[in-house]
């Protein structure tokens, strides 16, 4: 089981972070807003816009609250180097 930490943009132009160890099962949890979290129940969640992945869950979790802390310019850097479009 390899970890991830994934941004979900939204359609309000915001971006969710996140961890997990399938990205395409979590990502349709918050689609679907059942088990998906509270922030993307009130946002529709449009596309992963970001995936990083770590060796395990604690590196996951350290990564997630770095980028939790950078500026959404910053955010948008990482985006435009990971290139999933």
């Amino acid at each position: 089981m390899s970890w991830c930490v994934y941004m979900i943009r939204c359609s309000d132009a915001t971006l969710y972070t996140g961890v997990t160890t399938d990205i395409e099962r979590r990502f349709r949890e918050h689609k679907e807003g059942k088990v998906g979290s509270k922030y993307t129940r009130a946002r529709i969640a449009l596309h992963v816009a970001y995936m990083e992945p770590c060796c395990s869950r604690s590196e996951a979790q350290t990564r997630e609250a770095a980028i939790k802390k950078l500026k959404k310019e910053e955010k948008e850097v990482l985006i435009k180097k990971c290139d999933l479009t």
